[in-house]
């Protein structure tokens, strides 16, 4: 893992180029991203016109906005979800009050679930997205496809020591996804990931 005060030479170079004001970086920003953006809008709003509109949004802010991004606290991948969460919860917030005020409910308790719950699963989905390919397949694996850990070691071609040892740390780490200490942190940007 990258040291903190040594931020990943792609991340330094992107903050750069977009600072000094380049479309093209903006672009390629937004190819590298903008699945991650929306999936994980999507998730927190679960309405598809919403989630367009976060995307548009968090690289509408990140054009704007490219000295807000801080190598040194961590990946810009983490960053860019930070935003993300932070501008759909905002919006998931809004619209539930405004649904609420006209059906003429004072409650939040109601609303402070459903934000906890779309963090939950934004935060599992982000884990999911950023785990190494061979854990990530493990769990697809056993989850998808109902494979147990022998099934997956035959199926990856690996021991079965092997594919429990993938299958535990992957799990591990989405058991994180509830260990957010706010409702509403995502991925932390910098450094709780």
């Amino acid at each position: 893992m990258a040291k903190r005060d040594a931020p990943p030479r792609w991340d330094r170079k992107m903050q750069q180029r977009l600072a000094r004001g380049e479309a093209a970086a903006l672009g390629e920003l937004y190819d590298r991203f903008a699945s991650l953006v929306h999936g994980l809008a999507h998730r927190v709003l679960g309405d598809e016109r919403a989630a367009d509109g976060i995307t548009r949004d968090v690289f509408i802010h990140v054009w704007e906005h490219p000295d807000a991004y801080d190598p040194r606290q961590g990946p810009l991948r983490s960053w860019v979800a930070t935003l993300t969460h932070r501008l759909a919860v905002q919006r998931l917030r809004a619209t539930e009050t405004a649904a609420l005020a006209q059906a003429g409910h004072d409650s939040t308790e109601e609303l402070e679930r459903k934000v906890r719950h779309a963090s939950v699963a934004a935060r599992a989905d982000y884990i999911v997205q950023s785990m190494p390919a061979p854990l990530r397949a493990a769990l697809e694996l056993a989850y998808f496809q109902r494979r147990d850990y022998r099934q997956t070691a035959a199926d990856l071609g690996v021991t079965e020591d092997e594919a429990r040892r993938r299958l535990r740390l992957g799990l591990q780490l989405l058991s994180t996804a509830h260990d957010a200490g706010a409702p509403g942190t995502p991925p932390g940007y910098g450094g709780a990931a």
